[in-house]
């Protein structure tokens, strides 16, 4: 999760599967980035910022669940589809991405 290149590359990719989700949603394409603040409270809403150092701040907590994120797609372990599935079945966004990252981080600890 504290890998830098995994994390640039989980930024593109959530932020390409965030412009997917509301792209789906409002009916028209969009393209947004998502903050970290919004990363930062779902790694927390999913359990997972205990993995971190303390006094990790809201920008590496997030770049952590993107590394996450990233890397359960470049490894197969989630597909895009099947993210966007799950975003899409929670109303409130944390939750949603909380959702996405525990089940990348249960699949990830199942391949161990």
């Amino acid at each position: 999760m504290n890998d830098h290149r995994m994390a640039a590359l989980g930024d593109a990719y959530v932020n390409f599967l965030y412009s997917l989700y509301l792209s789906r949603k409002e009916g028209r394409p969009t393209g947004k980035k998502i903050s970290s603040s919004i990363l930062a409270k779902a790694l927390k809403t999913a359990e997972l910022r205990v993995l971190l150092p303390s006094r990790t701040d809201r920008h590496k907590q997030a770049d952590a669940a993107e590394a996450l994120i990233g890397y359960g797609w470049a490894t197969r372990l989630i597909s895009t589809e099947e993210a966007l599935s799950i975003l899409e079945e929670e109303k409130v966004l944390e939750n949603a991405f909380a959702s996405l990252l525990q089940t990348v981080y249960r699949r990830l600890k199942i391949k161990e």
